[in-house]
Parts: C-alpha cells; structure tokens; sequence
C-alpha cells in the first residue's frame, strides 16, 4: 500500500485502518489529529477508518507548552 504522509510517500506491506497506521509511525492518538483525502477523521472512527491504496494523509501532533 502506498501512501502520501505529510507530503511523503511511504510504502506499507499490508492494508491498515488509521489505527494500524498510526501504531506503524510510533504515534499516540490522544496527541495527533488525522486528516485523510481532505477530510478529519473523528478518533472515534481510527479503528474503522480503513486506508487506500493512494490516500493522502496529513497529520498534525498536539503540542503543548506555556
């Protein structure tokens, strides 16, 4: 599977959902928010949200200072 992350593209062995992605990156959900073809992908739909061969995704890490 490909995919074009944050404008790169990256190679996948197997079909993944947004979960499985952001498992594959070392990512922690409650921190990023997902945008996929254009669209924001609820958290609550991560394990549902199945990927494409193609898709684009963008995203974006929460960060918090003061």
């Amino acid at each position: 599977m490909l995919l074009t992350i944050n404008g790169e593209s990256r190679k996948f062995d197997r079909r993944l959902n947004v979960s499985g992605l952001l498992e594959a990156l070392s990512l922690e959900p409650r921190k990023i928010a997902v945008e996929r073809n254009l669209e924001i992908v609820p958290k609550s739909l991560y394990g549902e949200t199945a990927l494409a061969d193609g898709d684009r995704i963008e995203i974006v890490h929460f960060v918090g200072g003061g």
